[in-house]
């Protein structure tokens, strides 16, 4: 195992830990189903939203099959992501799938434990008399979105690897 592979393992794996764990510590130490809305700042709110759908809410349908569909979908998808960090040629490139698989499978963790993921991060902001508020999202989904924008940056700007002789 390449030592570029052991970082992208750990940056999984460091994912999914805290991932978990925040989820753990807001839903049985932090109790948010019973506080309701917590305003943090002025612009972050954490709420408790159970998403049955896929990213952004999308696709929302609590019916068995479409559960079933879903975890079968983001199994392909975590096998397909681990064959290309194996594979992969760059450190950022390796590390940006190591967050994504890690924030799929710590939403694939909800999803089995509780048929749904757990979100429950709200940026919203003010404007005149509106509000206009971000989706709400976890630590996974932002790992998720961070690894894709590694991987956008290493595909723009990435130097090829030398090829061995």
């Amino acid at each position: 195992m390449t030592s570029r592979l052991r970082f992208g393992i750990i940056a999984a794996l460091t994912t999914l830990l805290i991932d978990q764990a925040s989820k753990l510590w807001l839903l049985y130490v932090f109790d948010i189903g019973h506080r309701g809305t917590v305003r943090v700042t002025s612009f972050f709110d954490l709420v408790l939203a159970w998403n049955i759908g896929i990213s952004f809410g999308l696709f929302q349908n609590d019916g068995e099959l479409a559960q079933i569909i879903l975890m079968l979908v983001k199994a392909v998808a975590v096998i397909a992501l681990a064959i290309w960090m194996a594979r992969s040629r760059t450190l950022v490139a390796t590390l940006a799938l190591g967050l994504v698989i890690g924030g799929a499978i710590g939403n694939g963790i909800d999803r089995i434990a509780y048929g749904a993921v757990v979100d429950f991060a709200l940026f919203h902001v003010q404007i005149g008399g509106n509000t206009y508020n971000w989706y709400v999202f976890n630590l996974a989904d932002a790992a998720i979105v961070a690894g894709v924008i590694a991987l956008l940056y290493d595909s723009f700007f990435a130097v090829p690897a030398a090829k061995a002789p």
